[in-house]
């Protein structure tokens, strides 16, 4: 099981602050390798606000007796002293992000982004924005630099903003193609170490190569070749941090057989080079 979390106090604390408007208490990602199953059952709630995104696989939730299984792309949001219970399990290849947050105008912040009462499940696409702002808290909150707190509501506020921005994208284009594109994100992150030729896939699902690009792009923000790409920019770098492949050996297993290629596409997106990534420990 793979873990990258951080916490304002203690670990696991249930921080309730009206003191600050928005206030982030605790961030973190959870991916199941090996472990066969991680169950969260809290039958009194919390104090504070939990926001969940699934970022890949499925995640099985429990409200008034009845289980729904959410896809990627999915948000769950519990307000304080609601129930939790959810269970995530290595054979649906589980992943997610989570934050816990509290404050003096959470609800009105939640208001302004049509995240009001009575919903507490969301749909907001595959896009790879989404992790990379829930690193960014990860990171923020680890290393506390000077206006950690204030970039931390910053980039919640986004990660907000955002789920209201692609569901009311959502609702103008159409379930079917974010059905479409949600499929096609799948067929992406379980396929990028392959060569993949988005015309090729476009055409096998009998849609025109730009009108799915076009619509693909409107749902994540990136087009087809551009989420590929960050799949692989991010599998590259757990690697690095966490194996001790070569760099030769990690550009061959995102799908790079040119290792310089995958240097230079590395350095102008990450903003340094694969090895230098690795001495810096992957920060």
């Amino acid at each position: 099981m793979y873990i990258n979390r951080a916490y304002l106090g203690k670990k696991h604390e249930d921080i309730a602050d009206l003191s600050a408007p928005l206030l982030v208490t605790a961030v973190g990602n959870f991916r199941l390798l090996t472990r066969p199953v991680l169950r969260t059952s809290r039958k009194e709630g919390r104090r504070d606000y939990l926001l969940i995104y699934v970022a890949s696989g499925r995640a099985h939730f429990y409200r008034d007796g009845k289980e729904t299984v959410l896809s990627r792309g999915n948000m769950v949001l519990f307000r304080p002293g609601e129930p939790q219970r959810y269970d995530l399990f290595a054979r649906d290849r589980a992943e997610t992000y989570w934050v816990h947050f509290t404050g003096g105008k959470t609800e009105e912040t939640l208001e302004r982004y049509s995240l009001g009462r009575g919903e507490n499940v969301f749909f907001t696409g595959a896009s790879p924005h989404f992790p990379r702002l829930f690193c960014r808290m990860i990171e923020e909150l680890q290393l506390r630099r000077a206006g950690y707190a204030d970039m931390l509501a910053l980039t919640l506020t986004e990660i907000l903003l955002l789920t209201d921005r692609s569901r009311r994208e959502g609702k103008l284009i159409g379930s079917d193609m974010v059905a479409e594109v949600e499929r096609a994100a799948q067929y992406f992150r379980e396929n990028y170490r392959l060569p993949i030729s988005v015309g090729d896939y476009a055409r096998e699902r009998h849609m025109t190569p730009c009108w799915f690009i076009r619509n693909f792009k409107k749902i994540t923000r990136v087009t087809p070749a551009q989420y590929v790409l960050s799949l692989r920019i991010d599998s590259a770098t757990e690697l690095l941090a966490h194996s001790d492949s070569s760099v030769t050996e990690i550009a061959a297993s995102v799908g790079y057989d040119n290792p310089l290629y995958f240097s230079r596409l590395f350095r102008r997106h990450v903003g340094c080079s694969p090895s230098e990534y690795r001495k810096r420990g992957g920060q």
